[in-house]
Formats: structure tokens, sequence, C-alpha cells
């Protein structure tokens, strides 16, 4: 089961020229729906102009190669590690969710174009891979939805109660459960395997649709903002950006725990 590549399975009742259409119609979705956030909310003229000013009014000129040490300080620290979360739990829960989600979205893809039928056989690793990349996802993500979310631990709300900034997590959620019960059931030939296929394609649908409306695009603006506060920490003028809770003066402190991802 977990060395059996789904998506050359179901070649049998789909052309592959299908599914590989579908990806790549997502991933048009993605790009095209961070546009029209950057657009709609500003944010990059914000961050930009945030540039700009933490430039002009700095105590000090921070260098090209102070430059590439914050660069890489920020992706060591604050992409790769989540140094963000100053909650140990919150952290474990992001991070497992984040590589989950990346490993089951490289692994999709490789599997739907590289190999979309059985006649070209699958290596292993890269089903095995899937499958640990979706339970990542339901780890971290049903733990963060149940136990960790400040509005159900700290204000005593229902678990059960959403709000649009819940909308990419849930459809994250509803991904990678549903696919990974459409491939449980395809592999055991059970005849609820479509329905099930139809519902995992309808929740990444909205998944990669609702980018506008969703947290989606902030994964691709937190690291920019975090190295924009990092710099303005260098020069001396700190940054507009919400920032560390207590000891302002060191990266990585206690922070405000946000309500969402």
């Amino acid at each position: 089961m977990f060395t059996s590549n789904p998506f050359a399975e179901i070649s049998a009742s789909m052309p592959p020229a299908v599914m590989q259409a579908y990806v790549v119609i997502m991933i048009a979705l993605v790009a095209v729906g961070t546009l029209f956030d950057i657009v709609h909310k500003g944010s990059a003229k914000y961050f930009f102009d945030n540039w700009r000013k933490s430039q002009s009014k700095g105590a000090k000129q921070v260098g090209g190669g102070e430059l590439v040490s914050i660069a890489i300080q920020t992706g060591l620290v604050d992409v790769l590690t989540s140094g963000e979360f100053c909650n140990a739990r919150r952290r474990v829960a992001h991070l497992l969710t984040m590589y989950g989600f990346v490993i089951y979205v490289i692994t999709t893809a490789i599997m739907v174009f590289g190999y979309p039928t059985p006649a070209t056989p699958t290596p292993a690793i890269l089903p095995l891979l899937w499958w640990i990349g979706g339970l990542m996802v339901c780890l971290g993500g049903y733990w963060f939805w149940f136990f960790i979310r400040a509005d159900v631990v700290a204000e005593g709300n229902s678990p059960l109660r959403m709000m649009r900034a819940d909308l990419f997590i849930l459809s994250l959620l509803g991904s990678a459960t549903l696919g990974l019960i459409w491939a449980f059931l395809q592999t055991k030939g059970s005849p609820g395997a479509s329905m099930f296929f139809g519902l995992y394609l309808i929740a990444t649908t909205v998944l990669f649709g609702s980018v506008p409306w969703s947290k989606f695009a902030h994964m691709f603006f937190k690291p920019a903002a975090a190295f924009e506060k990092r710099v303005s920490y260098a020069n001396g003028t700190r940054s507009n950006l919400p920032g560390p809770a207590d000891k302002p003066e060191v990266f990585g402190s206690a922070r405000e725990t946000p309500r969402h991802y």
C-alpha cells in the first residue's frame, strides 16, 4: 500500500493528461491568487515602502556581506525552523505541517508527471514519501486545530468553530486526509475509492483556488517580512512590523502568539 503510486493506478479510468493538466491549473491558481493578493492588499507596496524608510533612516548602513549573513539567518531560523514561534508545541506542529505539505506536493507532482502509468514503474520511495508527507500534514494540522489554536485553548471556544482565517488549514487537512483515504481504498479495490477521489479533488481545488481569501499567500511573504525585520534591527531602525513581545534586542525571543497560521 505505501509503495503503490495511486496516481498511476487511477490511469486505468482516467487519462494521465487529465491529472497532469489539473496539477498545472492548480499551480496557475496559486500564482494568480498570490499576485491578486499582493495587488489587492498592497502587501508588496507596504514592504518596499517600509524597506526604503528603514534604509534612509537607519543609524548605520548595512553592507552587502551583512545582508548575505542576515539572509542566511532568515532562511535558517525564520524559514527552515520557524523561529518566530516561541511556543514549542506550536512550532513543532507548524514544522510538521509545513514539511509534510512540501513533501506531499513535490512527490505528487513527480508521480503525476514522471510516473503517470503502471507501465513506468514508480520508485517505491516516492509513494512512501507521499504517505509520510500526508500523515505529517494530518498530525501537525489536527494537533494545531484541536489542541493549540488560541481561540480554543485560551478562549475556550469550540474546536468546531470556523472562521475565514481557517480556510487554508481546513482545506489543507481536507486534501491530505481525503487523499490518503482515497489511496488506501484504491489499493484495497474498494468501490468507494472513486467517491473519495472526487472529494479529494474538491478539497485540493479549494486549497489552491482560495489563495486570495486564505492564509496561503502568507508563506511567500513571511520570509520577506522576517528579512526586512532583521535588516531593520541591524541598521538601528527596528521595524514597523510586529516584533518580539519582550527582549526586543534578541531575535527569536518570546512573541505574541498568533491566533492562526
